[in-house]
């Protein structure tokens, strides 16, 4: 009698080829195709325009734009973390001029999210409190909304990254500081004035707006432009899993396979890390979700947090001034999340399997957070808010989650750190960005990049 050879098997016990047909098929299902980064400029309906994104590069890292003078974009959406934080509560103005893990200051009241495929994002900020109207970031006909004093009044700019251009120049905590007299466009206004006194940047934005090169003055709207076309070429969205679904079936290790079936099937993670219509493929349903994070609370702030003492962040309801959405935060992409250096609305895990089993049993996992065994800086490493608050409030969607084994968890692990990473987002690529000088004259930020990785001989 003959025996047959099969393919090796799975943890699932099932042979390769019958992996790949069942993820295959969940890829098919949740509508995901492993190809929303060909589609940008079709919705932008144009190429990019390099030299444009290059002066939004130089005006990223370039104190010139704050008006404290010691903080920029870069400060915060650092390249040595996927253009994420550094930190695991951002530190602003008077800081010490450094970007990584020695970074002192006053904190913020919130981790900075990465700014990696942004350009897909219907919603912006943990609160969401940036948002096309229409759900869709490449669309203003809806309008976009802002906090007031803006409002709907950025709705005719032509995407949702560059109505949100005109808002950090204005953020008092973390660049303007407060010794500025003035409301926002008054801010907005010095910050022109100061790049219209600099002749450099001055020859920059002339040899992209015609205006500009006859002699006009730099506005706003191309400040804004430039900020957003240099965010539009950080769309890094060919993971391991996207080539997987155009057909690279060895673009995946076995584990992550694995990882992606519990992903998509057992352990529901897709359910708010969606993928599908809106969510254009980011791993995030882009709602508000109450899911127990343990809440920090700094030992110096120059924010001011919610609740009587106010130790609290209470997410959604500073937007929505509704209590049902206390405590929930906007559900954050996925994509190369292996990259950041804490996670959660403000850090509070500082290793993405601790961020993992959270979701898995949030009630035990807020009951025992130690931020000390985080190994947070002693600046956050003291008592944190009430606990009970945040279980009272707890999505009934992670309330019961479902059970893995210590291999399925590995899996899952595998797939979300390594499955999901576009080489593009490591430090390694992205430190070739810092420009070695500045338009301004001003000497850059100091970034602490990981080190290199020996070559091997």
């Amino acid at each position: 009698m003959a025996i047959a050879v099969s393919a090796p098997a799975t943890a699932f016990g099932a042979p390769t080829k019958t992996l790949d047909a069942r993820l295959t098929a969940k890829l098919h299902r949740a509508g995901f195709t492993g190809r929303i980064e060909s589609t940008l400029e079709t919705r932008l309906g144009r190429q990019l325009d390099h030299r444009l994104a290059n002066v939004g590069r130089f005006l990223w890292f370039d104190t010139i734009t704050g008006l404290n003078d010691d903080n920029t974009c870069a400060g915060c959406h650092s390249p040595t973390n996927g253009f994420g934080d550094s930190q695991p509560i951002a530190i602003g103005i008077g800081n010490n001029g450094i970007v990584g893990p020695d970074r002192t200051g006053p904190r913020n009241m919130r981790h900075t999210p990465m700014v990696l495929n942004t350009a897909f994002f219907p919603k912006l900020m943990w609160n969401s409190r940036f948002a096309s109207l229409s759900v869709n970031p490449f669309d203003n006909t809806a309008g976009f909304e802002f906090p007031a004093p803006e409002g709907t009044s950025l709705s005719g700019e032509p995407h949702l990254l560059d109505a949100q251009a005109f808002i950090p120049p204005t953020e008092r905590t973390e660049v303007a500081g407060f010794a500025f007299r003035g409301n926002n466009d008054d801010i907005r206004a010095e910050v022109m004035h100061r790049l219209n006194q600099t002749e450099q940047y001055r020859r920059l934005f002339g040899e992209v707006f015609e205006p500009v090169r006859q002699g006009a003055p730099i506005n706003y709207d191309m400040f804004a432009r430039a900020i957003a076309e240099f965010e539009f070429t950080l769309t890094f969205a060919n993971a391991p899993i996207d080539r997987y679904a155009r057909g690279e079936t060895g673009a995946m290790t076995r584990s992550e396979k694995r990882g992606a079936l519990l992903f998509f099937g057992k352990a529901g993670c897709v359910g708010c890390h969606a993928v599908a219509g809106s969510s254009n493929e980011m791993f995030s349903d882009f709602r508000e979700h109450a899911i127990g994070v343990p809440q920090l609370v700094p030992k110096v702030t120059n924010n001011e947090f919610d609740g009587e003492p106010e130790n609290r962040d209470f997410g959604r309801e500073e937007v929505s001034r509704r209590t049902a959405d206390r405590y929930a935060f906007r559900t954050p992409s996925l994509r190369n999340v292996a990259v950041e250096a804490a996670f959660m609305h403000d850090g509070a895990f500082t290793s993405l399997a601790g961020a993992i089993r959270h979701h898995l049993d949030p009630f035990a996992s807020l009951l025992a957070y130690n931020p000390v065994a985080q190994g947070l800086p002693s600046d956050l490493s003291g008592p944190i808010s009430p606990t009970l608050p945040l279980l009272l409030q707890l999505d009934p969607r992670i309330a019961s989650p479902p059970s893995l084994t210590r291999s399925e968890f590995r899996d899952l692990l595998a797939f979300v750190r390594d499955g999901l990473l576009d080489p593009r987002a490591k430090p390694g690529y992205l430190r070739q960005l810092v420009p070695e000088s500045l338009p301004s004259g001003r000497p850059p930020l100091r970034f602490e990049f990981p080190p290199e990785p020996r070559l091997r001989h």
